[in-house]
C-alpha cells in the first residue's frame, strides 16, 4: 500500500491516478475535506476572502474534468473549492482518505516506510511500500526579520483574511507579488493609507488582452526564447508602460525570468495615489519606519507579504535529497527521489501556465512508474537510471531563472511537460504491449 499526504488539488489527481492504475492507497488530510488552501475554511488555508486565481480557468483546469461554463475566466476561490469537492465525488476518491489527520512521522525502512498518524490525540503506525508527498508549497509563511521594534501589529499574508483588518489604519504592505498587490489593493478601500515596500522591479500584466485571459494569448506560435522576451516585454511595454513610470523600480531581468505579477489594479491604485510605493525598509522604530533613500512614515500595521518556505516537517530533510543551503530537494523532475523508487514529491513544481492539468500528468508518470516497476518493465529501469543520472537538473527552457528560494522548483512549463510526456508515452506503451501480449497467450 502508498501514502498520499494531503488532499489539495495536488494531492487529488495523485489519488485519481493512482486508483486509476489499480495502485492500492490510503490518503491523509489535516484537515476534514479536500481541497487543501482553496477551502478558506480550513484553519491550515492561508487564502483571503477576495483572492482569485491567477491563472484563467482554461490553463488551470484539468483536461478532462473542466470547470462549468458559468464560472468566470478567474474563478473565485469558493469555486476553486467547489470544483475540488465535485473532483473528489465524481472520481470516488473521498472514501480513500483519512480526514482530519496529522502524518506525525516518516521514518525509512530497508524497504517501505512507517508512517506515524495521528487523529483526536491517537497515534497510529501504518507500514507502507511507498509514499507520494503532497502537501503542498504555500503553508509555511517566510518571515524575514525586521529592523528594529515595531510598535504596531505585524502580520504575514498567510494570516490574512479580510480588509476588515485596516479599517482606519496606516497600513504598509511588505512585497510585491500576487499576493501583495491583492491585499494593497484590498486595503485602500479601509485603510487610512497604504503604502507599499519594493525591494527589487515585478513586471506587471493585466489579466485581460483584448478581452481574453491573458495567459490564453501567446501559444499558438512556438517562438525562440529571445524573441519571444523581446516580443512580450514589448507588448507588456504598450499596455501597461514601465514600472518606473509608476514609481516603481524596473525589472533588471528578462520577461519571464521571474513569476510575473497579474495585477494592473495596483498600478491603478498608485497611478491615483491611492498606493504609495516605498523602496526597501532600514530600520524601524516604534511606528516609524525608514526605507532606503531616507523616506520615513508612521504606520499602525505591517503587513509581511514575503511569500513562503518549502516545508516538509513530517520527514528528515536528508531524507529528501536535500542539502543546507539547496532552495529545494534536489529531484529528478521535482517528483524522483534518486535513490529511493518508494518516495515521490507531487507538486513542488512552479511554472507560468502548468496549471492542475501539468500537476496531473506529474501524478500520472508516478502511477506508471509505480506500477512499470512492480511488473520489471524495462522502460521502468530506463527510467530509473535516468532519475539517477539527472536529479537536480532543472528543466529551464534557457531562461536565466533568479537565483531566489521562491524559484527554485521554478521550471519551464513546455520543456517539462514535453520531458514528462515522453516517459509517460514510453511506460503506457510498454504497459499497452504486456496487456495485448497477455491476451495472445489466453
Amino acid at each position: 500500500m502508498y501514502a498520499i499526504i494531503g488532499a489539495g488539488p495536488t494531492g487529488l489527481c495523485a489519488a485519481r491516478q493512482l486508483k486509476r492504475h489499480g495502485i492500492d492507497f490510503v490518503g491523509f488530510e489535516l484537515h476534514s475535506d479536500v481541497g487543501g488552501l482553496w477551502d478558506i475554511d480550513n484553519p491550515h488555508s492561508t487564502m483571503y476572502h477576495s483572492a482569485h486565481l491567477i491563472s484563467s480557468k482554461g490553463t488551470t483546469e484539468f483536461r478532462d474534468f473542466p470547470m462549468r461554463p458559468e464560472v468566470a475566466s478567474y474563478p473565485h476561490h469558493s469555486e476553486m473549492r467547489r470544483y475540488f469537492r465535485d473532483y473528489a465525488r465524481q472520481f470516488g476518491l473521498y472514501q480513500h482518505y483519512q480526514f482530519d489527520t496529522r502524518v506525525v512521522q516518516l521514518q525509512r525502512l530497508d524497504k517501505g516506510w512507517t508512517l506515524v498518524s495521528e487523529r483526536n490525540g491517537e497515534q497510529r503506525e501504518w507500514r507502507l511500500d511507498g509514499v507520494l508527498i503532497a502537501n503542498g508549497t504555500l503553508h509555511t509563511p517566510n518571515l524575514p526579520s525586521l529592523p528594529g521594534h515595531f510598535a504596531g501589529e505585524v502580520l504575514h499574508s498567510s494570516a490574512y483574511k479580510s480588509a476588515d483588518i485596516f479599517a482606519g489604519k496606516r497600513v504598509l504592505v511588505v512585497g510585491c507579488g500576487n499576493s501583495a498587490c491583492d491585499i494593497a489593493v484590498d486595503a485602500v478601500h479601509r485603510a487610512a493609507s497604504v503604502d507599499l515596500s519594493v525591494r527589487r522591479g515585478y513586471y506587471f500584466l493585466p489579466k485581460f488582452i483584448l478581452g481574453k485571459p491573458t495567459d490564453t494569448f501567446g501559444g499558438a506560435i512556438r517562438l525562440p526564447r529571445r524573441l519571444k522576451q523581446l516580443l512580450d516585454g514589448l507588448l507588456v511595454r504598450a499596455l501597461v508602460g514601465k514600472p518606473s513610470q509608476y514609481g516603481l523600480p524596473d525589472p533588471d531581468y528578462h520577461l519571464y525570468e521571474s513569476h510575473p505579477v497579474m495585477n494592473s489594479l495596483v498600478l491603478h491604485h498608485i497611478g491615483h495615489g491611492d498606493i504609495r510605493v516605498r523602496g526597501d525598509i532600514t530600520a524601524i522604530d516604534g511606528h516609524s519606519v525608514t526605507f532606503a533613500h531616507g523616506a520615513r512614515a508612521e504606520y499602525d500595521l505591517i503587513l509581511l507579504a514575503t511569500g513562503y518556505k518549502l516545508d516538509y516537517p513530517f520527514i528528515e530533510r536528508s531524507e529528501l535529497n536535500w542539502p543546507e543551503g539547496a532552495g529545494a530537494p534536489q529531484l529528478y523532475l521535482n517528483v524522483f527521489h534518486p535513490q529511493r523508487d518508494d518516495l515521490f514529491v507531487l507538486g513542488m513544481v512552479e511554472a507560468s501556465g502548468l496549471g492542475w492539468q501539468g500537476r496531473d500528468e506529474q501524478a500520472e508518470l508516478v502511477a506508471l512508474y509505480i506500477r512499470q516497476l512492480q511488473a520489471g518493465s524495462p522502460a521502468a529501469q530506463v527510467l530509473r537510471q535516468t532519475i539517477r543520472e539527472q536529479a537536480g537538473q532543472r528543466l529551464d527552457g534557457g531562461y536565466r531563472y533568479l537565483p531566489l528560494e521562491r524559484m527554485a522548483y521554478y521550471v519551464h512549463k513546455d520543456s517539462y511537460r514535453r520531458r514528462i510526456a515522453a516517459h509517460s508515452a514510453a511506460l503506457r506503451r510498454e504497459l499497452s504491449e504486456s496487456a495485448y501480449a497477455a491476451t495472445q497467450g489466453a
